[in-house]
C-alpha cells in the first residue's frame, strides 16, 4: 500500500498540512474564474482541487485519499511523482530545457531508436507530435501523401481525439456536436460479440461476419480511393473491447489485398497496459503506422508521435514531408521516455502486468461476475478491463442508456458516488465500469480497489430486474 502523506509542497515551494479549507476554497474559486474545462458545461461541474500524489493515489486538500484506478485518462502508467521520471526531467531541464525539432538531440533520437526497436518489424522511424490527437492527424496525412488516396475508414465505438480529423474518425458521441470537419471520413461496425450486430454465436463468428462487413464497405466506397484503416488495436474507452481471434490478422489480410495503410491507434493501450509493449503484439499482426503517447513518458510532459514503417518512410526520403510542430519531440519529454523504458526494465513492468492481469484481476472479475447481477460481461487483459453493467442480464440491457445525460444516467453516476465515498476514482463511460491502474500498483492496493468495486456494484445490483 502507498505510504500515507500528511501534507504537500504549495505553488510558492511553501510545506502545507491539509486541510486548510481557505486554501482549497481560493482553488476552487480560480479555477471556476479562470478555467475553461474540456467537454464541459462552465457552469455545471465543480472540479475536485488535487494536492498532490505518490504512487497509485492522489489527494485532496483535504487530504482524503483516492486510490488512481483510472490512471487520470490512461496514461499515469508509471503512477504519481515516479522518482524516476522527475528525476529525469530535472536533469534534462538542467542541461538543455528544449531546441526545436529540425536540430537532432540525444534524448529524441535515444527515445525514437528504443520505440522502434521494441514495436514492429519493418519499423523505421518516429514523428513526434504533442499527444495522441495530432498523432493520429499525422498518421493519417502520411497515409494519404503514402498512397495518393483521400478517404480513411474508422469503427463505431472508438475515440480517436479531438482535432479536426481525429474528432471525425471518432465513432461515438463526442463527434457529433463536431460535425464533419474531414469529408474523407467513413465509418464501419466492429465486432463486439456481446452485443453483436452480425448476429455472431462465437467469437469467431464475430470476426468471419465482421471482416466481410469491413471488405464490403471497402469495395462500396471503393478500394482505390481509401488510404488507410485506423482502429484502436484494443477498444478503450468504449469498452475495453479485446478483438476476437483472427479480426486484426484479417484487417491486416483486407489492407494488403487492397493497397490500404493499416494505422494501429495504440495512445491508450501502449506501453504495457495490455502486458506488451504494444497491445499488437499479442495478436500477430504487423501495421504499418503506430500512434502512441499516454504511456510513453506517463503524461508527465506532453509527449505522442508516430511509429513509421520502412515503406512509407521511403516515401518522404527525397520529398519532403508536408508537416511539424515547434515542440516536436520536446528534450523534457523525450527524456522522461527514455526513462520509462530503463523503469520498465528495472521493476519488470510488463511481466508484472501479465502476472497481475491473468493471476489476480482476471480471477477476481470472475467472482464478481458469479456475485453481481449487475454484470452482463467482464473483458479485458493486463491491466486493462471492463465491467458491462446490465439491468437485466437475459435481454442484456445497459444499466443506463446509450450517451445517458441527467437523470438516465443516475444509477451510474450513483456506482461512481459509490466508489468515490470509499477512496477509489473509476473509470466509467456509459454503462460500463472500467479498471486501468498504473503499471506498478502494489498487489495490496490492486486487492483493495477490487473490493471497493465489489461493495460498490451493490449499489449498481439494486437496478437490476434478472
Amino acid at each position: 500500500m502507498t505510504e500515507t502523506i500528511t501534507g504537500y509542497t504549495d505553488l510558492a515551494g511553501q510545506r502545507q498540512e491539509f486541510g486548510n479549507p481557505e486554501i482549497e476554497a481560493q482553488i476552487r474559486a480560480d479555477d471556476k474564474s479562470y478555467v475553461f474545462h474540456s467537454w464541459s458545461a462552465q457552469d455545471a461541474i465543480s472540479p475536485l482541487p488535487v494536492a498532490t500524489g505518490q504512487g497509485s493515489t492522489f489527494y485532496d486538500y483535504a487530504g482524503k485519499s483516492y486510490l488512481d484506478f483510472s490512471s487520470q485518462l490512461v496514461n499515469l502508467n508509471l503512477g504519481h511523482q515516479h522518482p524516476g521520471l522527475v528525476r529525469a526531467i530535472q536533469e534534462q531541464a538542467g542541461r538543455l530545457a528544449t531546441i526545436q525539432p529540425a536540430f537532432a538531440n540525444d534524448a529524441r533520437s535515444e527515445l525514437a531508436k528504443r520505440i522502434v526497436e521494441h514495436s514492429f518489424e519493418g519499423a523505421r522511424s518516429v514523428f513526434f507530435t504533442n499527444g495522441g490527437a495530432d498523432g493520429v492527424e499525422y498518421a493519417v496525412r502520411m497515409a494519404r501523401h503514402h498512397t495518393g488516396r483521400h478517404k480513411v475508414l474508422s469503427r463505431y465505438r472508438s475515440y480517436h481525439g479531438s482535432t479536426g480529423t481525429a474528432i471525425t474518425l471518432t465513432g461515438e458521441p463526442r463527434r457529433w456536436a463536431n460535425g464533419t470537419l474531414d469529408a474523407g471520413i467513413v465509418h464501419f461496425t466492429g465486432p463486439y460479440a456481446y452485443r453483436s450486430a452480425f448476429y455472431a454465436e462465437t467469437p469467431e463468428q464475430e470476426a468471419e461476419r465482421a471482416l466481410a462487413h469491413l471488405e464490403q464497405t471497402i469495395v462500396l466506397e471503393g478500394p482505390e480511393t481509401i488510404a488507410a484503416i485506423i482502429l484502436e488495436t484494443i477498444t478503450g474507452t468504449n469498452g475495453v473491447l479485446v478483438p476476437p481471434p483472427g479480426y486484426l490478422p484479417g484487417v491486416r489480410a483486407l489492407c494488403d489485398k487492397y493497397g490500404i495503410v493499416m494505422i494501429c491507434d495504440e495512445v491508450m493501450v501502449g506501453f504495457g497496459r495490455t502486458g506488451e509493449w504494444f497491445a499488437f503484439q499479442g495478436f500477430d499482426v504487423t501495421p504499418d503506422l503506430v500512434v502512441f503517447a499516454k504511456g510513453v513518458n506517463s503524461g508527465y510532459v506532453p509527449l505522442g508521435g508516430v511509429i513509421v514503417s520502412e515503406a512509407i518512410h521511403e516515401t518522404f526520403a527525397t520529398r519532403a514531408f508536408p508537416g511539424g510542430l515547434t515542440y516536436s519531440g520536446h528534450p523534457l519529454a523525450c527524456a522522461a521516455g527514455v526513462a520509462t523504458f530503463d523503469i520498465f526494465e528495472e521493476e519488470g513492468i510488463i511481466e508484472r502486468v501479465r502476472d497481475l492481469g491473468s493471476r489476480v484481476v482476471e480471477p477476481a472479475l470472475r467472482a464478481l461476475a458469479e456475485k453481481h447481477s449487475s454484470i452482463g460481461e467482464f473483458r479485458g487483459k493486463g491491466l486493462f478491463w471492463s465491467l458491462d453493467l446490465v439491468t437485466n442480464r437475459e435481454t442484456r440491457e445497459p444499466l443506463v442508456p446509450f450517451n445517458a445525460g441527467g437523470e438516465a444516467a443516475a444509477p451510474m453516476n450513483a456506482v461512481v458516488a459509490a466508489c468515490k465515498e470509499a477512496g477509489l476514482w473509476p473509470f466509467v463511460h456509459f454503462n460500463r465500469l472500467q479498471i486501468a491502474p498504473p503499471l506498478n500498483i502494489t498487489e495490496e492496493d490492486l486487492l483493495r480497489g477490487l473490493a471497493i468495486i465489489d461493495e460498490a456494484l451493490t449499489v449498481a445490483d439494486g437496478y437490476t430486474t434478472a
